[in-house]
């Protein structure tokens, strides 16, 4: 089915599951501590609201490069429209209103954002599989602890999977109504400003739009004439960029000479112009074949558009700044991780981290459904590829479904590369999660309504809903239950298939990380610190430390130091790479025994060491 609107009952349905979405995310979210990334993204947002200050009073100055480098610099290795968001939320109803807590604030748009993956979730759902398959993949996502714990955070990867499947869903929504392929690019622009994985996006949605163009102009010359011409713009486009890049000598030559006045950006013009040409001519000859490539142009236009006018930083120096952004993420770090048993330091990692990592922090309940919707729609593609074996699948693929299928693999394809940087738990391919929670609704409706089929036979009059919703408590409840036996320790959570917690640390697996756990042990630390204690919180940024006291988390009185030979009280995080911190606490404190710690079902998370009186 193709770009189907959704009816007014499910509009409904998406919007109470939106609200039901971000009203636990807020109710909740006192609980979950700041990780390293997120109090850089809090300093990061107050400096650009203090930009937006100065616009109000001084938009002359603000508009100068200095005054923006000066607000809008610190960590310009992301985009900023998350954080944008952040800064003017924490402006309002923190600054001014002071309706909430200066975390709360901050992480208040982040908590709007992730609530649209079970809206949109449930949307694309029932509109392919029916209500049961989009329900269930609205709250399968939610109900993963780990996507949950990642859905409090004021960071990127929640919402920029919330992004990706937006721009999915307006791609869908095109191929029947032209004007979602214009929306398709808006919230294309968004999802880069957001963060850098949705520059995959066009290599992944192109390909559908060609192939639905190519296959409804079938038979129609003139249609599949104009068709040509759209994919020569792009051609032509890309081949004189080539031809530029190689004459000016490479890349730094290339950046150099693209000014605002070069033949670079009379190229790009060239193909919004070109390319909007040529869909006119095709929307005189063949409605279906303009509104699968809408999209593609829209991306292609309103995207890199959308990018530069969101962040000021690239205002003045546009071309020189987005190329730093792009190589910074092209040559990132390499962080030392532990799995397995094994610390990987360097690439090459292993080639199957990602499904294993999956399937051992996923609640096995919910994974089951997921890898057997996948395997579901592969396999009725393959039998339908072949003569002999066409007859055997009831219904065909449609293209819908190889949308979501190839989405659901991407980011894990990307990130599995061996030579990828392999850390951060699983946020890193929470895009192809949320598309493989429709996939797994898919096979739990198609459970259900065999399981109402058989029952039928004896109870005809069972209704669907008697059937549905016991599966649901059966594969969902579980879920739950661990969700909030975890919680708020997110980053800990390991499934059934990996026994759990302790199952995960024999099997060696990264035990926590991000420093959030630190929160289990701050009351004891703020019951029992002497006045003016100096603490070594090991791995909790100094920013984190700030925004714990500022929060009311950690008293005031208390300092930061940098190591344990300098601290009254250490809180080491268990870390595998970083264990000669816990040696170098034995060292300085002359001791072995922690007084308390963190323990979740009974593995070591954060321990606790006080320097004898008297040291």
């Amino acid at each position: 089915m193709m770009g189907r609107a959704p009816t007014r009952d499910e509009k409904r349905l998406a919007w109470a599951l939106w609200v039901l979405a971000f009203v636990a995310l807020l109710l909740t979210e006192s609980a979950v501590g700041f990780t390293r990334d997120e109090s850089v993204y809090f300093a990061a947002a107050e400096g650009y609201a203090s930009w937006f200050r100065l616009l109000f009073h001084s938009p002359a100055k603000a508009f100068t490069d200095a005054a923006i480098v000066r607000a809008w610099d610190y960590n310009h290795e992301h985009p900023a429209l998350m954080k944008t968001l952040f800064g003017l939320s924490h402006l309002l109803f923190h600054d001014g209103l002071g309706w909430m807590r200066s975390a709360t604030a901050f992480r208040l748009p982040a908590f709007a954002i992730a609530a649209l993956i079970p809206a949109l979730s449930f949307l694309f759902g029932s509109a392919l599989y029916g209500r049961t398959a989009g329900l269930f993949a609205a709250l399968a996502f939610m109900l993963v602890p780990r996507q949950y714990f990642n859905s409090e955070l004021a960071c990127f990867d929640v919402p920029v999977a919330a992004m990706w499947l937006l721009v999915v869903y307006c791609f869908w929504r095109a191929l029947e109504d032209i004007k979602w392929g214009v929306w398709c690019g808006v919230a294309f622009g968004l999802a880069i400003a957001t963060k850098h994985n949705a520059l995959f996006m066009p290599f992944v949605l192109t390909p559908f739009a060609l192939w639905r163009a190519w296959t409804a102009s079938e038979g129609r010359p003139e249609a599949r004439a104009w068709l040509l011409r759209f994919v020569g713009v792009f051609a032509g486009v890309a081949a004189l960029y080539g031809w530029l890049l190689v004459s000016l000598g490479g890349g730094d030559g290339f950046q150099k000479k693209f000014i605002l006045l070069s033949p670079h950006t009379l190229l790009f013009v060239g193909l919004a112009a070109g390319g909007t040409w040529v869909l006119k001519g095709v929307k005189s000859v063949d409605g279906p074949v303009t509104r699968a490539l809408v999209p593609v142009l829209a991306m292609a236009v309103l995207g890199p558009v959308i990018f530069y006018l969101h962040w000021p930083y690239l205002w003045h120096e546009p071309v020189e700044r987005t190329a730093w952004y792009l190589a910074f993420h092209a040559q990132h770090n390499h962080y030392a991780w532990f799995y397995l048993g094994t610390l990987l330091r360097e690439p090459p990692f292993p080639l199957t981290y990602v499904v294993v990592k999956t399937a051992l922090t996923v609640p096995t309940s919910i994974f089951v459904p997921m890898v057997t919707g996948l395997l579901a729609v592969v396999a009725r593609a393959v039998l339908g590829l072949f003569e002999r074996t066409r007859a055997w699948v009831a219904r065909p693929v449609v293209l819908t479904e190889l949308l979501l299928v190839v989405n659901a693999v991407t980011s894990i394809a990307i990130i599995s590369h061996p030579q990828v940087p392999h850390f951060g738990g699983v946020k890193h391919w929470f895009p192809s999660m949320v598309f493989l929670g429709i996939l797994a609704g898919a096979a739990v409706s198609r459970g259900c309504s065999a399981l109402w089929e058989v029952l039928k036979a004896k109870r005809p009059a069972l209704p669907f809903a008697a059937v549905a919703a016991p599966v649901f408590v059966l594969l969902l409840a579980p879920a739950l239950v661990y969700l909030v036996r975890v919680f708020p320790y997110g980053t800990a959570a390991y499934s059934e298939l990996a026994g759990g917690l302790p199952g995960a640390a024999s099997l060696g697996m990264q035990r926590q990380f991000w420093s959030s756990h630190v929160t289990g042990v701050l009351p004891w630390i703020n019951e029992h610190a002497k006045p003016g204690a100096r603490l070594f919180l090991h791995e909790v940024h100094n920013g984190s430390f700030r925004d714990y006291q500022r929060n009311g988390m950690l008293r005031g009185d208390l300092r930061p130091v940098g190591s344990p030979f300098e601290a009254d009280i250490v809180a080491y995080q268990y870390h595998q790479e970083f264990r000669e911190h816990e040696f170098l606490t034995w060292q300085a404190f002359g001791t072995k025994t922690p007084v308390t710690g963190l323990y979740l079902d009974e593995t070591p998370q954060v321990v606790v060491y006080v320097r004898p009186e008297g040291q």
